[in-house]
């Protein structure tokens, strides 16, 4: 084997991690207004704590849902994802709902629907965008196992595999790189998951049932080896969890909705926010070109930065890093490239992408990248790429 260079770690979390059951609520009430008005601006942010759930922030929309409609959304959400019983002292058929939605400031959106004029950004920021070869889906190994380990790990709780799961949950992978930037083995996996009470006291059990129904499912048998760290619910039991054991907020999980922090962050969140709000679709577009960029074999790594100034149509700036991993292009340069062959104007971007027709609850469920389907995932653009790469 080859010897290790360094160590990298990325975290995932379930479905009912208190933050990301903010962020489904968020996207599901943006998703609702949407379907009514594909124009509708939303910002729409969640808190969740114990037995309790308020929305608030802007919406400007022609679609009408009442408070009743709204309060709905937000019981089955909550429900879906399974907190549906009154043990979990986090019901979605009984919990207090609180509703502070309200209208969007004039001040903002002058800025933003300018007639027939292109569409401003909705806000000002630097947006990132990542792709690296290391796996299929073109996404760093870290957060593409964790991600994948979380994903399977509530399955097998929805499926009743495993019965006694409970909704919350994390993953978290360190993962071994030669000198070459090749993933060698795993370093250690750790794995908590909430559980009710009946193997509170039987903590073996759980783990015997993580290690043959997720690890062995999910973990590519080769990179374990004899040094590999195991960790299954480190600290013990875990009944108490969700919004019950911590509080939970739309967009404090920027890291594990990216790239585990693999590639820089501009600090935007992502869910509750309609496309026409950049922090949002232009992540999504940078991650497309990047993605295109290294489908095409143009660079085995590349980063993508974005910046806007609100109620500007056109970047501020592009930025486009390979890490020294590009190939041949002669003079011409990657922000060239970019300009020349991808629209990044909030319209260019939402009309590209088709982000008004998107369904947003799922990529707050299972991820914002690397998830196929998604269109910003696509990789149509290959052909028109490669023409640069000289023979």
């Amino acid at each position: 084997m080859s010897k290790v260079h360094r160590t990298f770690t990325s975290e995932s979390v379930t479905q009912g991690h208190p933050d990301k059951v903010a962020d489904i609520i968020s996207d599901a009430i943006l998703d609702a207004y949407m379907a009514g008005d594909k124009n509708s601006h939303v910002a729409c942010e969640t808190c969740v704590t114990t037995d309790f759930c308020m929305v608030f922030g802007e919406i400007t929309s022609n679609t009408e849902l009442s408070k009743e409609d709204i309060e709905k959304i937000i019981r089955d959400t909550i429900i879906e994802i399974g907190y549906d019983k009154p043990e979990l002292e986090f019901d979605g058929n009984t919990c207090k709902v609180a509703n502070r939605l309200h209208a969007q400031s004039q001040d903002i959106n002058q800025g933003v629907d300018r007639g027939d004029e292109e569409t401003g950004a909705g806000d000002q920021g630097m947006m990132f965008g990542f792709a690296t070869n290391e796996t299929e889906s073109l996404m760093p190994y870290p957060i593409d196992l964790a991600r994948k380990l979380t994903n399977k790990l509530t399955e097998l709780r929805e499926s009743g595999e495993i019965p006694y799961l409970r909704p919350d949950g994390k993953a978290q992978v360190s993962v071994n790189y030669d000198e070459d930037g090749n993933v060698i083995s795993l370093d250690a996996v750790v794995l908590s998951t909430q559980h009710d009470e009946t193997v509170s006291d039987d903590q073996e059990t759980l783990k015997k049932d993580i290690r043959e129904k997720l690890f062995k499912a999910v973990i590519p048998e080769g990179l374990i080896t004899e040094d590999t760290k195991e960790h299954i619910n480190p600290t013990g039991k875990f009944e108490i969890g969700g919004p019950h054991g911590d509080a939970g907020l739309t967009g404090r999980k920027i890291i594990v909705d990216t790239y585990g922090g693999y590639a820089r962050h501009g600090g935007g969140a992502f869910s509750g926010k309609d496309c026409t709000k950049v922090d949002r679709s232009a992540c999504y577009m940078a991650r497309y070109i990047a993605k295109n960029i290294v489908a095409s074999g143009l660079a085995e790594k590349c980063e993508i930065q974005l910046s806007y100034a609100i109620g500007v149509a056109e970047p501020t700036s592009v930025m486009v890093d390979t890490f020294g991993t590009a190939a041949d292009i002669g003079d011409v340069k990657f922000e060239e490239i970019v300009r020349d062959n991808f629209r990044l104007t909030p319209d260019g971007i939402i009309e590209t992408l088709g982000l008004r027709d998107t369904t947003y609850k799922q990529t707050a469920k299972y991820g914002h990248f690397g998830i196929e389907g998604l269109p910003w995932e696509k990789t149509d653009k290959v052909d028109d790429l490669k023409k640069y790469i000289k023979s």
